[in-house]
């Protein structure tokens, strides 16, 4: 048995949202957990069978109210980022909301950790932040990087920030540039947006853009293992690494697979034209593998059969 002052101690921002109630589940299994999530985006329902056990704590706070999470952070050996706005499109609304919940909240976050002397970050940033790149599959060398977003700018300047607190107060990062997650518990998204319009209407199914946008989809197990994973075969300053797969697949593709799975026949589509779905949607992103590839990993699903697996394990939830 492993005394209790050797047990890992993990805290992890955004733990109730989609991706972070799923590395919960898995870190509960070797360690410690505190959750910290402000239940925005997140469930509760998603982190209550843990809520009675003695290793997991739950916080219900802002990242952008510091006193508390100064307080919530301490004593942590590692520091699972997740915590963002989950809606690209909403930052064309609320032009400072990615600003807020993703630069400066991760500002928070280093800055806590440098004051509690915690050495360890993971960081969950996104495709985003290589902008419109086109068909070409685009390597962790990328660059300049243009974000197209305010998501994608604010993910680039978290990074920038985890960059430099590493540089400057001996702490080590890796930052996972995640491609598109799917799976149970999804909160948003297409394959959300799919199952929900199709419950209104199952005759018509409006598709943003003309539904050639193709991008790549990694199932959230997989997603895990590969977070994981990368932690563990890679120990430099900072670790930069894709995460998804090497295919992908179209909007319409999604369509026609959640139409199928939910057993409609004759669905018509009704697209709203355009390449992109909406102002800042990247509508082609490839990505290069070769990194994680080279550390030994390999996602078990491909694009199309992540998202198949992702509706199913969704209709089964409901």
């Amino acid at each position: 048995m492993v005394p209790n002052d050797q047990v890992p101690r993990y805290f992890i921002t955004g733990g109730a949202g989609f991706i972070g109630n799923h590395l919960a589940d898995r870190l509960v299994k070797v360690g410690r957990v505190t959750v910290y999530d402000n239940l925005s985006s997140g469930s509760l329902e998603f982190i209550s069978h843990h809520l009675e056990r003695d290793n997991f704590n739950f916080f219900e706070a802002d990242l952008l109210d510091f006193s508390a999470l100064k307080q919530a952070i301490a004593g942590h050996d590692v520091v699972f980022h997740l915590a963002a706005n989950p809606d690209v499109k909403a930052g064309t609304q609320a032009t400072d909301l990615d600003l807020k919940t993703g630069t400066i909240a991760t500002y928070n976050v280093l800055e806590a950790m440098r004051l509690n002397q915690i050495k360890k970050v993971v960081f969950t940033s996104s495709s985003t932040v290589y902008g419109d790149t086109g068909v070409t599959p685009v390597s962790e060398d990328y660059g300049p990087l243009m974000p197209i977003s305010l998501y994608g700018a604010s993910k680039l300047s978290s990074e920038g920030l985890v960059s430099a607190f590493c540089h400057l107060f001996n702490m080590q990062g890796w930052i996972f540039r995640l491609a598109n997650i799917v799976g149970s518990r999804l909160t948003h998204g297409v394959l959300f947006d799919f199952l929900n319009k199709l419950k209104q209407n199952p005759k018509r199914l409006e598709i943003l853009g003309d539904g050639s946008q193709q991008k790549p989809y990694l199932h959230i197990d997989d997603c895990i293992d590969g977070i994981l994973f990368g932690m563990e075969h890679s120990n430099q300053e900072i670790n930069v690494f894709n995460l998804g797969t090497s295919s992908f697949t179209s909007v319409v593709t999604i369509a026609n697979i959640v139409a199928k799975a939910v057993g409609l026949e004759d669905v018509e589509f009704q697209y709203t034209g355009g390449e992109r779905g909406w102002p800042g949607d990247v509508p082609q992103v490839r990505l290069d593998m070769t990194r994680m590839s080279r550390l030994g990993w390999k996602p078990r699903y491909t694009s199309d059969e992540a998202v198949r697996q992702a509706v199913r394990d969704m209709l089964a939830n409901e």
